[in-house]
């Protein structure tokens, strides 16, 4: 009897409540961990499906934005380009000027013959006759070898590129030799022109010029090239092809034409205007 009636006041129900009591203590109670799971996986799906709905609607609302701005610089750089060219052409228009004025001065200073010596000596008068061309070329490997940076070592012997300073000592052996004009690229040598380097570029009178470097001499043609080749710097530049590969070829020319330097602008010396005097 006391066992039925322990089983009367005592229900299943208290056992699954301790049951569950004992869980809960242990910390399994609650949810089951694969329903815990799940949810988390669906709260995380909603969170990036949220994240995602927002950044498209905020790029969808400064796409406009970005395009417009895009438009903007576009047309500015378009009208800075423009305003750089007018100016370049201003600037040729007013060496043009300058050079006639050069021009009109030296005929107006004296007798005809001695302002057009003048002319032909300051570079300031376009001029013809015979004499030589001389072109200096790259070796046709340079820029093919290490890096491709034929310029980038300070020694001189893997470079196979003309530079600056060997198209200076050609210069200065052609006037030495009797040059009476000459022009490279066809920029007009003066008293005042420069010869320099700007990366891999030879500038002429702050002017870049590329390969095959031309230079037009005008001078006692035969004489004038037999005289250079000769010369210190016609073996240097003989050394230069034989030894580096660059390429160099020079003739005899019965007639060049060599053009007027844009400008010539004397800064220190001044005319005697009378005898003793300045």
């Amino acid at each position: 009897m006391s066992l039925i009636t322990n089983v009367m006041d005592h229900s299943l129900d208290d056992g699954y409540a301790e049951a569950a009591a004992r869980r809960q203590a242990d910390g399994g109670g609650g949810m089951p961990k694969t329903l815990r799971a799940k949810l988390g996986l669906a709260l995380g799906l909603v969170l990036a499906a949220l994240v995602v709905t927002v950044g498209a609607a905020q790029a969808r609302v400064a796409a406009p934005v970005v395009a417009k701005e895009r438009e903007e610089l576009i047309d500015r750089i378009d009208r800075e380009t423009e305003n750089a060219d007018d100016l370049e052409e201003s600037v040729d228009e007013l060496r043009d000027d300058v050079s006639a004025r050069q021009r009109e001065a030296l005929e107006k200073s004296g007798g005809s013959d001695q302002s057009e010596l003048v002319g032909v000596l300051s570079g300031a008068s376009e001029v013809h006759g015979p004499g030589v061309k001389l072109v200096v070329n790259d070796a046709k490997e340079a820029g093919t070898d290490g890096d491709g940076d034929p310029r980038g070592t300070s020694g001189f012997s893997d470079t196979g590129r003309v530079r600056d300073r060997d198209m200076q000592r050609v210069v200065n052996g052609l006037w030495a030799s009797g040059a009476e004009a000459v022009s490279i690229n066809g920029q007009r040598l003066t008293a005042l022109s420069a010869i320099r380097a700007a990366g891999d570029a030879i500038l002429v009178d702050n002017k870049p010029l590329v390969p095959p470097y031309t230079v037009l001499a005008v001078g006692e043609g035969k004489r004038l090239s037999t005289d250079f080749q000769n010369s210190a710097d016609g073996l240097y530049l003989h050394a230069l092809q034989e030894n580096y590969g660059i390429r160099t070829g020079i003739s005899v020319e019965d007639d060049l034409r060599l053009p007027a330097a844009p400008s010539v602008i004397v800064r220190t010396a001044q005319p005697i205007t009378e005898k003793g005097t300045s």
